[in-house]
């Protein structure tokens, strides 16, 4: 399958990537060595080395119906992912919402503009993924495309947007209550 492209990288690699590296336009596969919840990923891609792909993501985003596009390129993306904050990457929400017991942490809003972040528990998210989730990148002028058909074609039980398998309902269950919990819990400074 032309989406699973051999190589993938760490968080260290990517970092230091991210200072020369040239993409604008990708998709990008989210493979993880360690699941972050009770996930039937008999449907998933396996890679040989154990890899499961779970997420997949694209920059830019398709434009807008009226043609703007967006400023987004896969540095920043994949730089959100791995270091940014709950409140600027659906997937560290997702993740953390799933491994919140396992990491001991909790969604909770954040400063004066209120935006939902794991504050010190983002830095446990941080280590979590260097440790089990990789990725790799497919550089492509339109990546909204190839979403679009490997969101239709292949199970991702990580993504919301578009997709339908059997994890969605779970997946947003976890991130409904954690944004109810979050709700009732008093803001805290930044």
């Amino acid at each position: 399958m032309r989406y699973t492209v051999r190589h993938r990288h760490v968080r260290q690699l990517v970092a230091a990537a991210q200072r020369t590296a040239g993409v604008e336009f990708a998709r990008f596969p989210r493979w993880f060595k360690a699941l972050p919840a009770d996930i039937d990923v008999s449907n998933c891609i396996h890679r040989d080395d154990g890899l499961v792909l779970l997420y997949a993501g694209i920059s830019p985003s398709k434009p807008s119906s009226v043609g703007v596009a967006s400023k987004q390129n896969i540095r920043r993306r994949i730089k959100l992912h791995y270091a940014g904050d709950a409140s600027v990457s659906t997937l560290r929400k997702s993740l953390g919402c799933l491994l919140s017991e396992e990491l001991g942490i909790r969604l909770r809003r954040v400063g004066p503009t209120e935006r939902m972040k794991f504050g010190e528990g983002e830095g446990r998210l941080s280590e979590w993924m260097a440790h089990n989730a990789f990725v790799s990148w497919i550089i492509h002028p339109e990546p909204w495309l190839l979403e679009d058909e490997l969101i239709e074609t292949v199970h991702l039980p990580l993504n919301i947007d578009g997709a339908s398998g059997p994890f969605r309902p779970t997946l947003r269950a976890a991130r409904r209550a954690a944004v109810a919990t979050a709700n009732e819990l008093p803001v805290i400074a930044q």
